[in-house]
């Protein structure tokens, strides 16, 4: 009887382990925060109201979306994720799990994913996800060994979640959806200049390219970060001039933004990594906020 315990303790803790390395290779917290993107844009289009059964649709299938993309990101950089302090304990540079394992979780999760959009909403969203998965695992990916404007390619998946949102409540893309793209597409880059900082020794010690200029961190990329949260505020009001979100939206886009510039212009003055740790955290501060603040201030039809 004692034996028999044992070995279905065993089982158990073998099961949840690798549930626990399925949810790291999807970065669940990260992919969080994308789909909560997502959700926000969806609820945003004028005429949609909350949905309980809508939105656990749409929150699992970009999920399962996000997650697949971020799989076949780890499988493809499996080898350099070894030379990086913070990525080497991931369970496929850590030997935890296989690269065949993480291929079929990657299939299964991906399709998955699609097909809850496509069936739960419409094809238009689920063909943004598609679009937003091979941008991210098979362009973005490989293009950050090549040259720096990988950022901007990156940047395009990773804004794609507010249009598919949109598409999905919406069953098309209007001017309403651009305003939401744009904002996230602008954010990202202070975020990831600012995390490339942070991490620079490990990112070239893998040999990514990451940077704007070849000389590393320095005033010429904080100058970018600048530049990029100032355009940041207009961009955080256009849904309050597009009549989507009330004044209340505006003047919150307008008290972050400048406290998401005040944390790069920071970084500009000072040049040093405790500064770039800040405008990394917040920036996490600032979507959050001018998410919250535009769903919660939305015009009601």
């Amino acid at each position: 009887m004692l034996q028999e315990n044992s070995i279905k303790l065993s089982v158990s803790y073998a099961i949840a382990s690798r549930v626990k390395d399925y949810f790291m290779m999807m970065k669940f917290t990260l992919t969080f925060l994308v789909v909560f993107s997502c959700v926000v844009a969806y609820l945003l289009v004028p005429g949609v109201e909350f949905n309980l059964i809508k939105v656990l649709l749409l929150f699992t299938g970009g999920i399962l979306v996000s997650g697949s993309a971020n799989i076949i990101n780890q499988i493809l950089e499996k080898d350099t994720d070894k030379l990086m302090a913070r990525t080497a304990p991931r369970p496929l540079p850590a030997g935890r799990l296989t690269v065949p394992e993480a291929a079929v979780v990657a299939v299964v999760t991906g399709v998955s994913g699609l097909a809850i959009l496509g069936f739960g909403f419409n094809w238009l969203s689920a063909g943004l996800s598609l679009l937003s998965l091979v941008l991210y695992g098979f362009v973005y990916t490989p293009w950050k060994k090549w040259n720096s404007l990988a950022v901007l390619v990156g940047a395009v998946p990773g804004a794609l979640p507010l249009l598919i949102g949109w598409a999905a409540g919406a069953d098309g893309i209007s001017e309403g959806g651009w305003a939401l793209f744009a904002i996230q597409f602008l954010w990202q880059f202070p975020h990831f200049w600012a995390i490339a900082w942070v991490a620079h020794k490990d990112y070239t010690r893998a040999g990514f390219k990451l940077m704007p200029t070849d000389a590393g961190p320095g005033k010429m990329i904080a100058l970018q970060t600048v530049m990029y949260a100032m355009l940041l505020i207009p961009a955080g009001v256009m849904p309050y001039l597009l009549k989507l979100t009330g004044p209340y939206s505006a003047v919150a886009a307008i008290l972050i933004g400048g406290f998401y510039l005040y944390r790069a212009i920071t970084l500009y003055r000072k040049c040093d990594v405790p500064s770039a740790r800040k405008l990394m955290f917040g920036s996490y501060i600032y979507l959050a906020v001018i998410l919250l603040a535009l769903l919660f201030d939305k015009v009601k039809l």
